[in-house]
């Protein structure tokens, strides 16, 4: 089984995940490539101590950038929106 910081590995703090915190109670995560579903409910749920209700997955293409003279791709990774039972929060996302 993957450690927990191999699952969770940082919050995405944007304009558009503060709406769905505020609306939907959802909060988004950038999660490791390997990690499944149910491993993503575990580690939120054990480490903050809440109610996962949903989690939803999706693949985060990179793009094509220029760097100097050259061109690369930069990495795909992974991102998580989840949602917590009525009433639960993840206090680090309030300040």
């Amino acid at each position: 089984m993957a450690e927990l910081h191999e699952i969770l590995l940082r919050p995405i703090i944007t304009e558009k995940s503060s709406r769905l915190t505020e609306e939907q109670n959802t909060y988004v995560f950038q999660v490791g490539d390997q990690a499944n579903k149910v491993q993503v409910k575990r580690a939120i749920e054990s480490f903050y101590g809440v109610k996962v209700v949903d989690v939803r997955t999706l693949r985060v293409r990179g793009k094509m950038k220029r760097f100097g003279s050259h061109y690369g791709k930069r990495s795909n990774w992974k991102k998580a929106y989840i949602t917590l039972a009525e009433g639960d929060v993840l206090d680090h996302f309030e300040s």
